[in-house]
C-alpha cells in the first residue's frame, strides 16, 4: 500500500525514499479539541457536584476559654453613681477610676481626684453601699493612721464594712492594704498632715502643710497628699493621733482647702469634736474622737456618748486617731451589739452633709482654689 494511503505525507522537497518522522494529519488541532472537551466536561461535572452538595457549612465558633479575671470595669462613670434610695451598690467599693484622674500641674506624674464625667464625683462613686431609708439612728466611724502598721491596719479592715478607714499619706506600699479594704467594703479617705497642736513638738511630717507657709508651697504639699492613693470618698485632718487643729483654727486656710476639696468632688471629715460642720465643702465634723484619751474605759464612755448623740441628733460620727489593738477590740465588741439598741453602722458618705452656704458657680472662681486664699 502506498505510504500517502496510509495517511502519511513527505515533505516538498524530498527525494523518494528519503526518510521522514511520521506525522499524523490533522494531528495539532484534533488534539486540541479534545483538551477542551475535557476541560468542558470536568468543570461542567464539577459545577453539577456542587449543585448538588449545596454550600459549604460554616466553621464552627472558636471555643471560649473561662478568663480568671473579671471583665474590665466600663469607661464609663456613671452606673456607679449613687441612686436616690441607696449609697453605692451592693459589694466591694469600685476600684480606682481613671476617668475620675487627673495629673497635677506642678507635678504631672501624681495624679489627683477630680469631677469625671456626667458630674461623677469621687464621693459617690468610690462610696459604700447603704440604705438610705433605714430609719435606725446611724452611727459612723473613722479609723485613722491606716498603713502605718500592717498587723493593726489589717485589724482595722477586720472591722464591719460600714467603718470608713483614713490612710495615712506616709504609707509605704499601701495598694494591697486598699484592695482588702476595697474588698471588704471599707470607704477610703485620704489623711492630710495639716499642722497640729503643739507643733513642732507634734509634727505631721515633712510634708505638712503649715499656718506659716506660703500658699503655693501648701498648695503643692496638698496637691501631694491626695496622690498618695486613689479611689477614696474625701479627706479628713486626722492623721496618726494628730488632728491638725492650729491649720483648721485659721478661717482662710481652713476654707480654701475646703474649696479646693469641693472642687474635687471629695468630702471632709472633720476631726475636731464639736465644732460646726464644713461650710465650703460636703462633710462632717466629728461629735466624739473615741480613742481620746486612749484608755479602755475612757473609749466605752466615748462609744456610749455615740450612741446618745445618734439617738437625739438622728446620726453621730466618732474619729479614731490610731487603730491600737486595744481599740480595735473594743469596737469590734461595740460595733456587734449595735443592731440590738437600735443602731445601724453607717459609712461616712451616709452621714455628711451639704456645705452650710451654697457653693460659688463655677464661672465665678477663677482658676484653681489656692489654700488659705478663700
Amino acid at each position: 500500500m502506498p505510504r500517502e494511503a496510509e495517511g502519511l505525507t513527505r515533505p516538498a522537497g524530498l527525494a523518494a525514499g528519503s526518510r521522514v518522522r511520521p506525522t499524523r494529519a490533522g494531528g495539532p488541532g484534533r488534539a486540541l479539541a479534545r483538551f477542551w472537551t475535557l476541560v468542558i466536561v470536568v468543570l461542567g461535572g464539577g459545577v453539577a457536584l456542587l449543585q448538588w452538595l449545596g454550600p459549604p457549612a460554616p466553621p464552627p465558633p472558636a471555643p471560649v476559654r473561662a478568663s480568671a479575671q473579671p471583665p474590665a470595669a466600663p469607661a464609663s462613670v456613671a452606673s456607679a453613681v449613687a441612686t436616690p434610695v441607696s449609697l453605692g451598690h451592693p459589694g466591694p467599693i469600685a476600684p480606682p477610676d481613671k476617668l475620675l484622674l487627673e495629673p497635677s500641674a506642678a507635678n504631672p506624674k501624681e495624679l489627683l481626684p477630680r469631677i469625671g464625667p456626667g458630674g461623677a464625683a469621687p464621693m459617690q462613686v468610690y462610696a459604700a453601699w447603704f440604705n438610705t431609708a433605714d430609719p435606725r439612728p446611724r452611727i459612723g466611724l473613722v479609723v485613722a493612721g491606716i498603713g502605718e502598721s500592717k498587723d493593726e491596719s489589717e485589724r482595722a479592715i477586720d472591722l464591719p464594712g460600714a467603718v470608713s478607714l483614713a490612710f495615712s499619706p506616709y504609707a509605704v506600699d499601701p495598694e494591697k492594704l486598699l484592695s482588702e479594704a476595697r474588698a471588704r467594703g471599707h470607704e477610703i479617705l485620704i489623711s492630710l498632715p495639716l499642722e497640729p497642736a503643739g507643733y513642732p513638738l507634734n509634727n505631721a511630717g515633712d510634708e505638712a502643710l503649715l499656718v506659716g507657709a506660703p500658699a503655693s508651697q501648701n498648695d503643692e504639699r496638698l496637691d501631694w497628699a491626695l496622690s498618695r492613693i486613689e479611689g477614696y470618698v474625701g479627706a479628713t485632718g486626722a492623721m496618726d493621733g494628730m488632728y491638725g487643729e492650729r491649720f483648721a483654727a485659721a478661717p482662710d486656710l481652713l476654707a480654701g482647702l475646703e474649696r479646693d476639696l469641693a472642687a474635687r468632688g471629695l468630702l471632709y471629715v472633720d476631726p475636731r469634736a464639736g465644732l460646726p460642720n464644713p461650710k465650703w465643702v460636703t462633710g462632717r465634723t466629728a461629735d466624739v474622737v473615741v480613742d481620746s484619751p486612749p484608755v479602755g474605759p475612757d473609749i466605752s464612755a466615748n462609744l456610749d456618748k455615740l450612741e446618745t448623740i445618734a439617738r437625739e441628733r438622728g446620726s453621730a460620727l466618732g474619729v479614731v486617731g490610731w487603730p491600737g489593738p486595744a481599740t480595735l477590740a473594743l469596737l469590734a465588741d461595740w460595733a456587734g451589739t449595735l443592731p440590738s439598741k437600735g443602731f445601724v453602722l453607717a459609712p461616712v458618705t451616709a452621714i455628711a452633709r451639704p456645705p452650710s452656704p451654697p457653693p460659688a458657680p463655677p464661672a465665678a472662681q477663677a482658676g484653681k482654689p489656692q489654700v488659705g486664699k478663700p
